[in-house]
């Protein structure tokens, strides 16, 4: 077992990379069975008018994610942590079994929206995990009853946004390990360990899932775990604002903007969240209502592939990562408004590439005829 680190020595890192190895070997076993299995059981994700694929293709790859991560942490934790952490754990069960029974059976949004405030209830009830203040942008405690509604809101918000940008072959799986990555490697530099082998044991499980979900996908990650790993980033994304809030001035990996560096590291599920809600609005549509107006649609409607598509938003994710890191002496009121600038133009060089690209093939096909 790890009990003590020190940051500048490399051994330190070796047990957080064997626990995301072993991980990563466990989910990479399982998944030629899932894959088999869900085959034989017909349990297809079937093509839909606002899905990009176009074949029936297994689901519900969140299930071999969560075995990998399982039996990772069996190894890596004492029982005292267990015990410690039960109300997460609890949690986390209740929303893979909601995202499970989506997969199986269809859930509507409605129900399915039901079935994550279980979970979030338990975590913020239960599991004492809460945001107590708009912190740096306003310190002033709240009382329980708007920090707990704030709280189980921030978690479902989070948990769906990851969610949502399950569209393309790989790009779940990428911003998920972009994201738990750098909660890792935070939580192991502020010598909160466990949390730490929680980011890098799912980091090791979804690399695992990427070997099968890049394209041409064998695979689909499905509710099962786009759910689950939503869930444990809005997890680590409070505990992270809590944590980072509370570290001295001086500690090296100090971020001063706690709220703002969470929205830079989740910045994809945030920003596609809040652009196709915002469209249809506009549109006077239901915010639940499916279409292809997120923003791997926008690439793939430019004529990138899937892969380029999904490699250029995980670099997009890395850039306000990086981001983060070099204003992470500047306040909330600086990088978030520069944050929402930033978005705002990528928006409109989306929109006016996307209306010359339709506008040239346009005139091409005008030609050839």
């Amino acid at each position: 077992m790890i009990k003590h680190f020190n940051l500048n020595n490399v051994e330190d890192y070796l047990p957080l990379l064997f626990y995301c190895i072993t991980a990563f070997t466990i989910s990479v076993l399982f998944f030629p069975v899932l894959i088999k299995l869900l085959k034989q059981w017909k349990l297809f994700d079937s093509p839909a008018d606002h899905k990009i694929h176009q074949t029936f293709i297994p689901s519900m790859g969140g299930v071999c994610i969560m075995l990998g991560v399982f039996f990772t942490l069996l190894i890596a934790f004492p029982f005292s942590e267990w015990v410690h952490l039960k109300y997460f754990f609890v949690a986390l069960v209740a929303i893979f079994i909601t995202g499970l029974r989506d997969d199986v059976l269809t859930l509507d949004p409605k129900r399915k929206l039901l079935g994550q405030l279980l979970p979030a209830l338990i975590l913020v009830v239960f599991g004492h995990v809460s945001l107590n203040s708009f912190y740096e942008i306003y310190p002033t405690e709240f009382p329980q009853w708007i920090s707990w509604s704030l709280t189980i809101f921030t978690i479902i918000i989070l948990t769906n946004s990851y969610n949502l940008i399950d569209g393309l072959d790989g790009l779940a799986g990428l911003i998920g390990f972009i994201i738990l990555s750098f909660f890792g490697w935070w939580f192991f530099s502020t010598s909160q360990l466990y949390l730490a082998i929680i980011a890098f044991s799912f980091s090791g499980a979804i690399l695992a899932f990427l070997v099968f979900n890049w394209q041409p996908s064998k695979i689909f990650m499905g509710d099962t775990g786009a759910l689950s790993i939503g869930f444990v980033i809005s997890f680590l994304a409070i505990q992270f604002i809590n944590q980072n809030f509370n570290l001295p001035s001086s500690h090296l990996v100090r971020f001063q903007a706690s709220i703002s560096t969470v929205v830079c590291v989740l910045i994809i599920p945030i920003f596609d969240t809040f652009r196709v809600i915002i469209l249809r609005l506009r549109k006077l549509q239901s915010p639940f209502r499916a279409d292809k107006n997120h923003l791997h649609h926008q690439f793939i409607n430019l004529g990138f592939s899937h892969a380029n598509s999904v490699l250029i938003i995980g670099a997009i994710n890395i850039s306000f990562v990086v981001l983060a890191w070099i204003l992470r002496y500047k306040p909330d009121t600086v990088i978030l408004p520069l944050v929402i600038f930033i978005c705002l133009i990528i928006n409109q060089v989306l929109k006016i590439a996307t209306k010359n690209y339709v506008s040239s093939r346009t005139k091409g096909s005008i030609s050839k005829d």
